[in-house]
């Protein structure tokens, strides 16, 4: 499956393991909560693990491992809820320099406001919208955040 990242499509090489889904071979994603649960089983994973948050996991912890991580997902259960744009703020004034990727319940003309707060990767469920999203990380020339 295809994603943007960094303003260009490219092949998506993570894979979600659900909380009741057995470990893949490869960089996968977990959620915070099996992260933690699981945390020494994931320091033996052959490949990179990352982590999928929600706006109920706690961000001050989060923000304690940042280091740790190559990616962080942020999962968007509702375009109407606008709480992960501020926690992507957080998370990069808080150091996070890896991969910060939006997936779920996002709308395409949100993807300029997530870049502008630090998101550079973009989960699309629907691949076939992929020029669109790619056109709307330019929507405008300047913005108001600093």
């Amino acid at each position: 499956m295809q994603l943007i990242k960094d303003k260009r499509l490219t092949e998506n090489n993570w894979h979600y393991c659900a909380d009741e889904d057995s470990l893949v071979a490869g960089n996968i994603t977990v959620s915070f909560a099996r992260w933690q649960k699981d945390h020494a089983q994931l320091q033996q994973h052959s490949g990179k693990v990352g982590i999928r948050v929600t706006v109920a996991d706690d961000f001050e912890v989060i923000s304690q491992v940042l280091s740790q991580l190559p990616l962080i997902e942020l999962s968007f259960a509702a375009f109407t809820d606008g709480r992960l744009f501020s926690r992507a703020q957080l998370l990069r004034r808080a150091g996070f320099a890896g991969e910060l990727r939006a997936v779920g319940q996002f709308m395409l003309d949100q993807i300029f406001y997530l870049s502008q707060v630090g998101v550079n990767a973009f989960y699309l469920e629907n691949t076939a919208q992929a020029s669109l999203a790619l056109s709307a990380l330019d929507d405008f020339s300047s913005s108001y955040q600093l």
